[in-house]
């Protein structure tokens, strides 16, 4: 690959992101690494992308909010240089429980993480494209939950993420005459923090039985997938959800 790859991955400092962090760096990418709150989580994986002999930078900011956004690719680009990729990993759940008990509050914030910031930081990125001369590339990140529901857990979730799905393959189909492409990657259940900040942290091991490899996902084997769909090994993909779920 070249040598001026660049790849924003937000929600980057734990869990999925952190791992397809990792690997898009040996997969010869710098990486600009979007957290939230832990700012030392975040200095952890830049140090494991530099030990790569690739360039790293951890940003600040908060996909649920426009402002923010602009900031993030801004001193992206000023960090590393021209973004040639996208991964919109952000996601956000709320409480575990009935949709007759989500509140319109939780609704709406989930909303506006999984779907709008996905959206804004998908224009902000093609801005970036267009300003480099560059047909790049961005994966959303959805969720199994798109095709199942996730009746009785999070119907909100699930909804959000089949919204992404829409906007991945509709947009993809739109850009496909520039060479830009626009992939998303569904992991099904994976053993990140997820499940405990939904507010139970058990629940890896009562989904587990459900899936038909009888486990969760290591962030790494989603990773895995998510950067393939970044390189010129998968050239010829765009406007596709790509599933990564164990069998489901």
């Amino acid at each position: 690959m070249p040598a001026n790859n660049v790849v924003l991955i937000t929600g980057a400092s734990r869990g999925i992101g952190a791992a397809t962090a990792i690997a898009a760096a040996r997969a010869g990418f710098d990486v600009a690494v979007n957290y939230v709150r832990d700012a030392d989580a975040a200095r952890e994986v830049v140090h494991a992308v530099q030990e790569t002999g690739r360039k790293a930078v951890a940003l600040r900011a908060d996909v649920g909010r426009p402002e923010d956004i602009a900031r993030l690719f801004e001193q992206a680009e000023q960090a590393l240089g021209p973004l040639t990729a996208l991964v919109n990993n952000t996601g956000i759940t709320g409480p575990i429980g009935p949709f007759s008990d989500t509140t319109d509050e939780t609704i709406e914030r989930v909303f506006r993480v999984n779907v709008l910031g996905a959206m804004q930081c998908t224009r902000a990125a093609l801005d970036a494209f267009r300003r480099a001369g560059t047909p790049g590339v961005i994966v959303n990140v959805s969720s199994v939950a798109a095709r199942t529901g996730s009746p009785g857990e999070y119907v909100h979730y699930a909804a959000s993420k089949a919204a992404l799905e829409a906007f991945t393959i509709g947009l993809g189909r739109e850009l496909a005459p520039t060479g830009v492409r626009i992939c998303a990657l569904a992991p099904g259940s994976t053993l990140t923090e997820i499940h405990a900040t939904a507010g139970e942290p058990g629940r890896p091991g009562r989904v587990a039985p459900r899936i038909p490899m009888q486990r969760l996902a290591e962030p790494e084997e989603i990773a895995n997938a998510i950067v393939w769909l970044l390189t010129p090994a998968a050239s010829y993909m765009t406007a596709t959800v790509v599933h990564c779920a164990g069998g489901l």
